[in-house]
């Protein structure tokens, strides 16, 4: 079995809430959801959230969605991705941040068959000719998270789940799926105030779906203007700062 974990939280120190905030008629889980829909790779689908009271809400969302919900630790997030796929007894894992409200299901079935193909112990979309930040995929094995769970001792690596692995390259068998061109350069993950109302002119202006890529690439290359909405925000921010906190 294949699954999707999706972490999400609503204490975000840089936009509180983020995870529910709507666009449009749906919420941001709502809008990923759809678009995970169409993926055709992924056989179960589970949002793990944290054991906050904050989080309640996050819960009662899944539960009227019918989505499967697991709460752990709200700082250590590879604990909580641990414990839950321990929990459901997954073997392959695909991870996906709550906040990409336009996760492209093709990118994501693209990078799970690159996983089933080949013998990697872990592979992502973003450490080669990077697709946008807001389409990160990872896909890894159980026996890999657990690997990283009991060797990662960094705040950063607690933190971003993943990081220990790209971090030591030389540990893990690590498989890229390449973009065709590096569109490293824009991002459409929801991180400030900005962003969702990036994101919310690409919904506006998009009606088919699922909206791909090449979708938004077309958009934004009729209506560059557009990028001058969250130009100034780091998507990477918050990483950064787990890096800084790793120091302290």
């Amino acid at each position: 079995m294949i699954a999707a974990i999706i972490q999400a939280r609503l204490n975000s120190s840089r936009l509180k809430g983020k995870t529910l905030l709507k666009i449009q008629d749906k919420n941001l889980l709502q809008h990923l959801f759809s678009q995970l829909s169409y993926s055709t790779q992924i056989d179960r689908k589970i949002i793990a959230t944290t054991i906050d009271k904050m989080d309640n809400e996050i819960e009662e969302f899944a539960k009227s969605e019918n989505i499967t919900c697991f709460r752990g630790d709200s700082l250590d997030v590879l604990d909580r991705y641990y414990q839950c796929a321990k929990f459901f007894n997954l073997e392959t894992i695909v991870r996906i941040s709550g906040d990409a409200p336009l996760i492209d299901p093709s990118i994501v079935d693209k990078t799970i068959q690159l996983f089933k193909k080949s013998d990697f112990e872990y592979v992502n979309n973003f450490n080669k000719n990077r697709f946008p930040v807001g389409t990160e995929v990872e896909v890894f094995s159980f026996s890999t998270l657990e690997k990283v769970w009991l060797n990662a001792t960094k705040h950063s690596e607690r933190e971003h789940v993943t990081s220990y692995i790209y971090n030591n390259p030389e540990k893990f068998s690590i498989g890229y799926l390449e973009n065709t061109t590096n569109n490293s350069n824009l991002h459409w993950s929801v991180d400030r105030i900005e962003d969702l109302e990036f994101v919310g002119q690409i919904f506006k202006n998009i009606k088919k779906r699922p909206i791909l890529l090449d979708d938004i690439l077309k958009l934004l290359k009729e209506k560059p203007f557009l990028l001058d909405i969250n130009k100034n925000i780091d998507p990477h921010e918050g990483y950064k700062k787990s890096l800084l906190d790793d120091h302290k």
